[in-house]
């Protein structure tokens, strides 16, 4: 058996912050963001709404997707770059919330691409047998981070989580390549002191080779070529990005995510956001071959090629 997904999920806070508002709020325009970024407005969760409990929402949303309980759960990944607190884990906090059993419980911090680490580490352990089904989650409460004076970040992020449960599925379906990596001399591009600090050039760089490079990638390693893909869910931090990494694939628009212009950068939650909105949508469908592919601060990136279904 091969480790698939078999239930998303997702949760975006109902509070909409839209460029017109970030009008009032800094030196921008709707017409600056939306040509530069694509977004057009983003989701911010209430101050008493913890990063946990956006994870809970999300995490019970995949359970109910897949059918399961969570006493069926056997590992709980989150990754987040923005825990409720240093310690405990979210994860934990998700475990005691879900009244899960007392399975191994961690948060993974690989920023953006924090989501593509949990699919990909929920793999390993379902490979080797020693786990059978992992909920990974992805979520972030950015507007904590974010310095609402800084015209350049503020603008770009939002709160959101999504989730997955991860667990055996057919020979011929599930996750079939995977692409991991890391550059840590590109740490000082983008990353959190007080707030959020992103060198938007670097970052941008970096990002429109990566991502078309890692999803190029994946696809090569199972033995089939771009125009094979069927739908391409990349990390929703700016369409210039994401429209680099479909045109690299030669895949059509309709073939690809485009979430980024009614949440923004939700960071670990984006992919497995997007990708929730679209199977629950009938974007995704029976035996597609999907690509996953995200990066984010590190630098860090990571990418699958799988096989929609159970």
């Amino acid at each position: 058996m091969n480790a698939g997904f078999i239930g998303v999920g997702h949760y975006a806070p109902e509070k909409v912050l839209t460029n017109k508002d970030m009008e009032k709020i800094v030196d921008t325009s709707d017409e600056w963001i939306r040509s530069r970024t694509g977004i057009e407005e983003r989701r911010i969760a209430e101050d008493d709404m913890d990063t946990s409990d956006m994870a809970l929402r999300a995490a019970q949303n995949a359970l109910d997707d897949a059918n399961m309980t969570a006493d069926q759960i056997d590992l709980i990944l989150v990754a987040t770059v923005t825990p409720d607190n240093p310690f405990p884990s979210v994860a934990t906090v998700l475990q005691h919330k879900l009244g899960a059993r007392k399975v191994a419980a961690m948060d993974i911090s690989a920023a953006c691409a924090g989501f593509m680490y949990g699919v990909i580490t929920a793999k390993q352990y379902i490979d080797t047998g020693a786990y059978e089904n992992v909920l990974v989650v992805g979520v972030e409460k950015l507007s904590k981070i974010t310095n609402w004076e800084d015209r350049n970040t503020c603008v770009l992020f939002g709160d959101a989580a999504g989730a997955a449960v991860i667990g055996p599925v057919s020979d011929d379906k599930g996750i079939l390549s995977f692409e991991l990596g890391a550059d840590g001399s590109g740490g000082p591009h983008l990353y959190q002191e007080d707030y959020l600090h992103m060198n938007g050039r670097e970052v941008f760089k970096f990002a429109v080779r990566q991502m078309p490079e890692s999803s190029v990638n994946v696809v090569k390693k199972i033995g089939l070529k771009e125009e094979d893909v069927d739908y391409l869910v990349p990390h929703q931090a700016n369409i210039r990005i994401m429209e680099a990494a479909r045109e690299r694939l030669g895949i059509p628009v309709e073939k690809m995510s485009v979430k980024v212009n009614k949440y923004g950068n939700t960071s670990s939650a984006s992919i497995p956001l997007a990708l929730s909105e679209d199977v629950k949508a009938g974007k995704i469908k029976d035996n597609d071959l999907v690509v996953l592919v995200g990066f984010g601060g590190g630098l860090t990136w990571g990418a699958v090629a799988l096989r929609w279904g159970k």
